[in-house]
């Protein structure tokens, strides 16, 4: 028997869905952009929310070959500004995923913003941007309960394809 398998896909799907969770939760709250927020050496949740969708934009636009969008240009002003640029980016990766002639085991080198140059796989480097904006968003999640705002949904993968039993 072989051992289960995720698709890039699939974990796209539950980016999406944590995405839009998220972008309905801030526009309810906009207060929380301006929450203080260390992780990524942000200094507010707006900053954080800029990094996850500036990976995600950068790492699309490299694996389409495509000129580097700079962090000064990422805007995170607003919730929509924030999400048009997640949106963006995930264009790009759906594009990809179903361009069957994409090679995803190609290297790529690529300078980074803490770690310098760097060497990857395109299968690598798409599962790293999905996974890098669910692990942030799980640390945002921490950092808005403790400000009083109970996000209200479940967030782990498992309700990806879980639905309630018959008692």
């Amino acid at each position: 028997m072989s051992e289960p398998s995720l698709s890039a896909t699939e974990v796209l799907a539950w980016v999406e869905k944590t995405s839009e969770k998220w972008k309905r939760l801030l526009t309810d709250h906009p207060e929380v952009l301006a929450l203080p927020c260390d992780v990524a050496g942000v200094s507010v949740v707006s900053g954080l929310l800029q990094h996850i969708v500036a990976v995600e934009l950068r790492y699309a636009e490299r694996l389409k070959g495509l000129p580097e969008t700079s962090y000064e240009q990422i805007p995170s002003g607003t919730v929509d500004e924030i999400y048009a640029t997640h949106d963006r980016a995930m264009a790009l990766v759906r594009e990809m995923l179903v361009d069957e002639g994409y090679n995803w085991s190609q290297t790529m080198v690529f300078q980074t913003r803490t770690l310098g140059p760097i060497e990857s796989t395109a299968k690598t480097i798409v599962f790293h941007m999905l996974l890098h904006s669910i692990r942030h968003y799980g640390q945002l999640a921490t950092l808005v309960r403790q400000h009083g705002i109970n996000p209200g949904w479940p967030m782990d993968y498992l309700m990806m394809g879980a639905r309630r039993a018959a008692e």
